[in-house]
């Protein structure tokens, strides 16, 4: 544990678990939000719907992380019922989940919510997560209602308590970084590479959301944002990485990206790319705080054209639970409308400038995840900053 953060007591209590559990007043504060989310769309209940890994929603309600297929059947002053595709998982649901009636589903679908709403005379159900073709043609004779914008408002909206559990997966996500600057070596492969990210964190309790690693010849570039995948590609002196990790404590990861040379000195060229991301998440993180809107947000983008440059990646997103709005790009590279949202305390946003050469052969990344505070904004990551050498 040889980071700040998880010298904290508080987070080596939360770390000593057995399994990683909220506060039963943290799981009763959800269980009102949710019910104030049926009752405003007039529900008897909720149906909350994971599938192979995905789906926070099940692991939200109640502490179960989706492991093949699971839905849960929500209703307020009910007990939950949480069903799950594999018999062989139910034993371990029984464990983690929070106060819920687990059942093997039976391989059926979603049959067995079917019957279970029948069973309690339920006609209108609100949908959290992503229903197959299937699964809604076995639920056709319900009412089924979207809550997917209620649900994202709902998980953007961190409490005190899902802050500390994202400061885990900061904490993780900076480990993974260290390892790699101290043990990365020029002739490494990728995968190679990306082992010893996730060395960094595994034994705590950690996993990875993702570890992305691009590489590039300065003298000679070629791309310009990183891969999802690793190859066998090699390491050589004289390339620069840019990286981004999210290592995760259950479903509350961190994300922090840096770009690094390896046994060489930056060119003018990558030292050019790195100044203005280094400007412009400067000019970003100066109008952060609780009530900037979005547009103020993209407004303070504006340096990276005026430099000749632009992006690839969302240069700002939301973060924590899914990947939330505001979610936005730059003049050159627009990611969409502007949301017409205002930022609130405890929200955790990423802000990450990966400024590119407008041919797209060079780039770099750079940035972390903030939490968003009445002031300004929190850093959440002890990884060191500017351009960083390996070897």
């Amino acid at each position: 544990m040889d980071h700040p953060t998880l010298q904290d007591p508080k987070i080596k209590a939360i770390l000593e678990q057995p399994y990683g559990r909220f506060s039963d007043q943290e799981f009763a504060r959800r269980r009102r939000a949710l019910a104030d989310a049926a009752a405003k769309h007039d529900c008897d209940a909720v149906l909350l719907c994971g599938e192979e890994r995905t789906g926070t929603g099940v692991g939200w309600l109640t502490g179960w992380p989706t492991s093949a297929r699971a839905f849960v059947v929500f209703k307020p002053g009910e007990r939950d019922v949480l069903f799950v595709e594999h018999v062989n998982h139910v034993p371990n649901a029984r464990q983690i989940a929070r106060d819920a009636d687990v059942r093997w589903a039976e391989r059926r679908g979603a049959m067995a919510v079917a019957e279970e709403l029948t069973r309690r005379g339920i006609k209108r159900v609100g949908v959290i997560g992503v229903l197959t073709w299937l699964h809604s043609r076995q639920l056709e004779t319900f009412d089924l209602i979207d809550l997917s914008d209620d649900y994202r408002w709902l998980r953007m909206r961190k409490s005190d308590e899902e802050i500390d559990w994202m400061r885990i997966g900061a904490a993780f996500s900076d480990l993974g970084l260290a390892s790699l600057l101290r043990d990365g070596r020029p002739g490494m492969t990728e995968r190679e590479l990306g082992a010893l990210v996730e060395h960094g964190y595994h034994a705590l309790g950690g996993s990875t959301v993702i570890h992305f690693i691009g590489r590039n010849d300065m003298a000679n570039p070629t791309c310009c944002v990183p891969p999802q995948h690793h190859s066998t590609a090699r390491l050589k002196i004289g390339d620069m990485m840019f990286v981004e990790f999210s290592g995760t404590f259950w479903d509350y990861p961190g994300q922090v990206l840096r770009t690094i040379t390896v046994g060489a000195e930056p060119t003018p060229l990558f030292q050019k790319l790195y100044d203005t991301a280094e400007a412009a998440f400067h000019a970003i993180t100066g109008v952060l705080k609780a009530g900037v809107s979005a547009q103020q947000i993209f407004d303070a983008t504006a340096l990276i054209e005026d430099a000749g440059l632009s992006i690839y990646d969302d240069i700002v997103h939301g973060f924590g639970g899914g990947y939330w709005p505001p979610v936005l790009g730059t003049k050159s590279r627009p990611a969409g409308p502007v949301p017409d949202m205002r930022l609130e305390r405890n929200m955790t946003i990423v802000v990450q400038p990966n400024v590119i050469t407008t041919d797209q052969k060079a780039g770099v990344q750079l940035g972390e995840m903030l939490r968003i505070t009445e002031t300004g904004f929190e850093r959440l990551h002890a990884t060191p900053w500017g351009f960083l050498r390996m070897a």
